[in-house]
């Protein structure tokens, strides 16, 4: 049963509707199919767990509903917009207005403090305030537990600070989905749950739609939805009563 009323004068808007997408690879004397024909429709504030088997085409999937990669054939619509239509220059418009990304392995410049890169995003932006932006960035270093550490570089904070940085970074541009690809991957188990709770907490605050691509079933069970990616098709797991 779907959580959303059928009566379509009231029915949300899909913020990521996908249809009948395909990703194949060419290798020299066959063609590998990835998925095939898959469609899904996200909501807005929504939180959904893509999980599958190592190599099942999981990040490869949040790759394209990101925006990063095009699909071999299908279409694409995120926030009004058909992707598949779009240029890569266009595509990175999108991206900067309405995505941010939280990795497994962080990716902070090394040689940035922890403000200066929750800041990176909105150096981007045509119209960036510093002092603006500092204090934007100071306000959610707050919200993710870390004003004491905003003056010091990623090789001094934990794995765990680390990856509060990346939320935060995440967050900046006040967008409208946070795609994680494996967030709590290079995490210890404690750390790794309160990384989760976190992300949970900011989706629940902030409205934010959360796509969480994931090999952790504990994870992937507190999502409102959980997919996984089996031989290319991809497969919902029902909540039980």
């Amino acid at each position: 049963m779907s959580q959303f009323s059928t009566n379509p004068s009231i029915m949300p808007h899909a913020i990521i509707s996908a249809q009948q997408l395909t990703q194949k690879i060419k290798l020299a004397h066959k063609e590998l199919i990835i998925f095939e024909n898959l469609n899904l429709d996200i909501y807005a504030g929504e939180q959904i767990a893509i999980t599958g088997r190592s190599g099942s085409g999981k990040s490869t999937l949040l790759g394209i509903l990101a925006t990063l990669d095009q699909a071999s054939s299908g279409q694409l619509q995120l926030c009004g917009e058909a992707i598949e239509q779009l240029s890569e220059e266009q595509r990175a418009h999108v991206r900067l207005k309405h995505i941010g990304f939280v990795f497994q392995s962080f990716q902070l410049l090394p040689h940035l403090t922890a403000l200066e890169n929750v800041m990176l995003p909105l150096r981007l932006h045509p119209h960036f305030h510093y002092a603006e932006a500092e204090q934007k960035a100071l306000d959610l270093l707050a919200k993710v537990g870390l004003e004491r550490q905003a003056s010091q570089t990623p090789k001094v904070l934990s794995g765990g600070e680390q990856q509060r940085v990346a939320i935060a970074r995440a967050l900046i541009s006040e967008p409208q989905i946070i795609f994680a690809d494996e967030p709590t991957g290079n995490l210890d188990g404690a750390t790794g749950k309160e990384i989760e709770q976190l992300l949970f907490q900011l989706n629940r605050e902030l409205g934010t739609t959360l796509i969480l691509v994931t090999h952790d079933p504990q994870l992937a069970a507190q999502c409102q939805r959980h997919y996984e990616l089996v031989d290319g098709q991809l497969i919902e797991h029902v909540r039980g009563g």
